[in-house]
């Protein structure tokens, strides 16, 4: 097979983006592509991109949707690799014979077909080909792949040139295709916050998660936070669903800016929200283990069973040593009597981060914009309300946090 590989960071995913793709295909050059969302982009390191699983899912949701009749296929081989996204890497790994035969199997390539001889393409844009000398191991990229260069009208560069002056220094020279003219920026998208030029699928994920919102709560905390929130991001990828784990990173930056807003440590709100969850997909007796060793029998529900765990999960997995931390992310279901700031942050911002849609959380939100207390109230009002109905009793560290709160 001719197989197109195209990396980038989709920040967010626009209509230029899918017009390269399709282009590809349409080319005739190859006949397949595989989209490589960067994890860790060597030009855009700390607050200059969204995190990894944000990008990774909205493309994952443009292919299903505007894509999905094509031989088009995500690919997460940037996540289990440790340090920079340097695409002569990832070629090494994704190119391996093994790996690239399970990868289009896993894929609905027949075994036989994805068993052949591959040839691979790296597919660019024009504007990369000045610049495509100067990459990491350039030679390297090129050992395993050609570049195949999108070129599309009055994009300002004389492609043939570079063509030229590329062969001349590698003995290899791109090949070229034309695509339509999209006048399409990620830079422009995020600071403008219009949309016109993102397919739908990627508008639809951006307002679900409350993204690009002119705001960056990353601003709030140290680089080596910002950097930590980030790996987070990614090491917690192998561990949760797609919901899930975007649910949690959600928590995280709503935390980090309720605590910016309240007077909190923004820094460990946005760590401890990010965590929160972080053990809430293994097996529950694993979990029923760490529970047990972090606060004894105190959880015994099956659903609570993932809080207690997590603060373990958070301290092993991750390196979380921070006490407040580990407390917030210990009673982020139950809530407790005397609760921190911080843990009441994390405990609100679980429950109407913006992808959560359970109830109408209008009210709730509307006064966690100004009176958090008066919000944590109106939740645990509804989980009392909720519990009354099922027949259920509260925990009785509910109990010691709804007291706490006057109700």
């Amino acid at each position: 097979m001719r197989i197109g590989l195209f990396g980038g960071s989709f920040d967010p995913v626009h209509n230029g983006h899918v017009s390269m793709i399709k282009g590809a295909l349409n080319s005739g050059l190859v006949d397949a592509v595989i989209v490589i969302p960067s994890v860790r982009n060597s030009f855009k390191r700390g607050r200059a991109s969204s995190a990894a699983p944000y990008r990774f899912y909205m493309m994952k949701e443009v292919i299903d949707s505007e894509l999905d009749k094509l031989p088009v296929y995500l690919c997460d081989i940037e996540f289990f690799i440790d340090g920079i996204s340097y695409t002569a890497v990832t070629l090494e790994r994704l190119c391996d014979r093994d790996y690239i035969e399970a990868f289009l199997v896993e894929h609905g390539v027949k075994p036989k077909k994805a068993s052949e001889d591959h040839t691979f393409y790296w597919i660019v844009g024009s504007d990369i080909l000045p610049q495509f000398d100067t990459w990491y191991m350039p030679d390297k990229i090129l050992s395993y792949a050609d570049l195949l260069t999108a070129s599309r009208p009055g994009d300002g560069v004389d492609v043939e040139a570079e063509a030229d002056r590329l062969f001349a220094i590698f003995g290899k020279r791109p090949e070229i295709f034309m695509i339509d003219e999209v006048e399409a920026a990620s830079s422009y998208i995020r600071r403008e916050g219009d949309y016109d030029d993102v397919p739908e699928a990627a508008r639809d994920f951006i307002k679900t998660h409350a993204m690009y919102t002119g705001v960056n709560v990353l601003d709030h905390v140290s680089d080596d936070t910002a950097e930590q929130f980030l790996d987070i991001a990614v090491g917690l990828y192998p561990f949760l669903c797609q919901k899930r784990l975007l649910h949690t990173l959600n928590v995280g930056l709503l935390s980090c800016r309720y605590a910016h807003m309240y007077g909190a440590d923004a820094g460990k709100a946005l760590i401890a929200g990010a965590l929160h969850d972080c053990a809430k997909e293994l097996p529950i007796e694993i979990q029923r283990d760490m529970a047990r060793k972090r606060s004894g029998d105190v959880f015994t529900d099956r659903k609570l069973l993932h809080s207690p765990a997590g603060a373990v999960f958070a301290a092993s997995e991750f390196g979380v040593d921070d006490p407040e931390i580990l407390d917030a992310i210990t009673y982020h279901t139950t809530g407790c009597g005397n609760m921190s700031i911080l843990a009441k942050i994390v405990f609100l911002a679980d429950k109407i981060e913006p992808s959560r849609t359970y109830t109408d959380l209008t009210e709730i939100r509307r006064a966690a914009e100004t009176d958090i207390d008066e919000a944590l109230r109106m939740c645990a009002s509804s989980v009392r309300d909720k519990f009354k109905a099922q027949g259920r009793e509260l925990h009785p560290l509910t109990s010691d946090f709804m007291e706490s709160l006057g109700i």
